[in-house]
């Protein structure tokens, strides 16, 4: 994409003004008004509760030592490199086995690349581990410019992997990361040897959206998608407003550690899987470190971005790359594969009762074996 290939190693740094700028922060957080009768709430129906977030913050302050993540994650060698003028930054982890396969893992929002610090250690035996951050995340920051959405930033991955020796590799991803392994290989199915993806049955609620009805329900099956669909429509307030006006709601997150937490930590619950608070089904302070990240790279805006650049880049999504796929499903439902793959055109095909839509961090173990089974089934 550009002449300049120039592969830097890197180290995570946060300056000690920046960690003692987040406790004086922390320490004068202005908290909400509630009203009576809510202070105690826990339920998340009107967003996350004052009580949970307090817990959060108090241990983020008091409890959370980012020194100690810091060091965790730079167990993980880690690089810089320039791409139309954008920083891009990318974990990448090689593997002491000489027929070891090229393995992309492609994140998305409100993820980092500490969504994959479980599952890294689990896949070196088998595979080179790529991470890059899309444009506007974490350390792939500042933007350098607007118009990173999907297909630049599905080039832009396979010119890292480029630069990196890796001619041909499998892809994974889930979330955003799910559309730019999708458009990579459909741009160059060349080079992508197959494409693995994760979702959980919250998809079923965009029946009708993104999916059709599928046909051979019965009225009783059709009824079953009914309140999925209600609950994805009550969950879209987030994707509305980084779809069409992130600049507004970054204005909140590069001044608030607390609104920034809250605007993450939520998504947790609504997207993750159906336990009761997001520190139920992922540890506490990998979620703290996800947080910190965001606010130390002050990247609340500018990942908001992508999805901006996203929605109104008129970029269809890709479909149908002819490359082997594999799908993983988590917290699925009876009836995911009719309507996702009515046709089971999908070759290798996963459903587990565990796990929602950060199985990275919620079932690693899990997501670990199924990527290893489906690449060993198209050797």
């Amino acid at each position: 994409m550009n002449a300049h290939t120039t592969i830097t190693p890197f180290r995570i740094d946060i300056p000690q003004n920046a960690l003692d700028d987040l406790e004086a922060r922390l320490a004068r957080t202005r908290w909400a008004a509630t009203p009576p009768g809510r202070a105690d709430r826990a339920d998340f129906s009107r967003g996350i509760p004052q009580p949970y977030l307090r817990e959060l913050v108090e241990h983020w302050r008091d409890g959370f030592d980012w020194r100690a993540q810091e060091a965790a994650l730079n167990a993980f060698p880690q690089l810089l490199t320039e791409i139309d003028g954008q920083t891009f930054h990318a974990v990448h982890v090689t593997s002491s086995n000489p027929d070891a396969t090229p393995l992309l893992l492609c994140h998305g929002w409100p993820g980092s690349f500490v969504e994959y610090r479980h599952l890294i250690p689990l896949l070196t035996e088998d595979f080179h581990v790529v991470v890059p951050s899309p444009p506007g995340f974490g350390f792939s920051t500042p933007l350098s410019s607007t118009g990173w959405e999907v297909g630049r930033t599905a080039e832009a991955y396979g010119e890292i992997m480029t630069r990196l020796g890796y001619d041909r590799f499998v892809a994974h991803g889930s979330d955003l990361g799910s559309g730019i392994v999708s458009q990579l290989a459909s741009a160059h199915p060349e080079r992508v040897i197959a494409t693995h993806l994760a979702c959980e049955q919250r998809l079923l609620g965009l029946v009708g959206v993104i999916f059709p009805m599928p046909d051979g329900l019965t009225p009783e099956e059709q009824s079953e998608l009914t309140p999925l669909s209600a609950e994805a429509a009550s969950e879209r307030g987030y994707l509305e407003m980084q779809n069409h006006k992130p600049d507004t709601i970054g204005a909140a997150l590069a001044d608030s550690p607390v609104g920034q937490l809250a605007w993450i930590a939520e998504k947790f619950k609504t997207r993750g899987d159906r336990h009761p608070t997001p520190s139920d089904s992922v540890d506490r302070d990998d979620l703290l470190a996800n947080v910190s990240l965001y606010w130390f790279t002050n990247s609340g805006e500018s990942s908001a971005q992508f999805y901006y650049e996203a929605a109104h880049s008129g970029m269809p999504p890709a479909m149908g790359a002819p490359v082997p796929a594999g799908w993983v499903v988590f917290d699925a439902h009876p009836l995911v594969r009719r309507v996702m793959d009515p046709l089971q055109m999908i070759g290798h095909w996963t459903e587990f009762a565990e796990g929602g839509h950060f199985p990275a961090l919620e079932e690693p173990e899990l997501l670990a074996r199924d990527i290893r089974d489906f690449v060993r089934s198209i050797a």
